[in-house]
């Protein structure tokens, strides 16, 4: 069995004083993607730089308290790649991919983007580097005989089903046609899986994000917009795919919650 996670935690230091270190010392995942860790190495507490029972691999980003991201394994890697062969976003702290023994888990953080501003047409610019990497990567896989998943936050949701609010967000980054139209790309022509769609084809959501604003929260306003995303062969062995939603708005220790899948190997 391989148990991995993914959760966009909203600053890692903030996390950490308010629930990450105890939800980390009580998972039983293999494998933990983070995005959005916003921290130099050296800025990171111990008990979460390098806490008793993991391999911590770190890629902040070039601009301080910016992006980040990171994973933690139980099993030391075979090897960390940090970006993808990007000459603008390999310094962004937006990617990094860690062989497992048959697997490739990748952290991903996709910029957020927002319209008629600079910052979409860096998330467009992005995706247009990303896609091909995807593919890439793929490939190179396959030809080594292992299988990928990509986990993080993807800042994109896919479907109608994929956000509560769908209506009122169709010209908002997130949600625009353009956006969309790239992720059924990475999903048919790089033939890449949504593993949690696939194990819940019919359901709203289950949402992983909410904003912290009004009681979006409790009122189960959110967005699918973190995404573990794999190769067919891996996606076919994933046997249970949830999201870990706080029990109450008080508990949360992110504005995201923890996406995990598990696949029997």
């Amino acid at each position: 069995m391989l148990t991995v996670t993914s959760v966009n935690v909203n600053g890692l230091r903030a996390a950490a004083k308010k629930g990450f270190v105890e939800w980390l010392a009580g998972t039983s995942a293999d494998a933990v993607c983070l995005q959005e860790v916003r921290a130099e190495e050296a800025q990171l507490p111990l008990e979460v730089r390098a806490p008793e029972g993991w391999f911590t691999a770190h890629a902040p980003a070039a601009a301080k308290g910016r992006a980040g991201v990171s994973l933690y394994t139980r099993r030391e890697p075979d090897a960390v790649r940090v970006g993808f062969g990007s000459s603008e976003f390999d310094g962004s702290g937006r990617y990094i991919e860690a062989d497992l023994p048959g697997v490739t888990v990748a952290s991903l953080y996709l910029p957020s983007g927002e319209v008629g501003t600079e910052r979409q047409d860096e998330k467009i610019r992005f995706m247009g580097e990303f896609l091909p990497y995807l593919k890439e990567l793929k490939e190179r896989a396959a030809a080594d005989g292992r299988e990928v998943v990509v986990c993080g936050d993807w800042n994109i949701a896919h479907r109608e089903a994929d956000l509560k609010n769908w209506k009122a967000n169709q010209k908002n980054a997130g949600f625009l046609p353009k956006e969309r139209a790239w992720l059924s790309r990475v999903f048919g022509e790089a033939e890449y899986v949504d593993v949690v769609r696939a194990l819940h084809p019919d359901q709203d959501g289950p949402y992983s994000w909410w904003s912290y604003r009004g009681r979006a929260f409790d009122n189960d306003s959110g967005w699918r917009i973190d995404y573990q995303v794999a190769t067919p062969r891996l996606a076919g062995k994933a046997v249970k795919a949830y999201v870990e939603r706080a029990a109450t708005h008080a508990e949360r220790w992110s504005d995201h919650a923890p996406v995990t899948a598990v696949y029997e190997l």
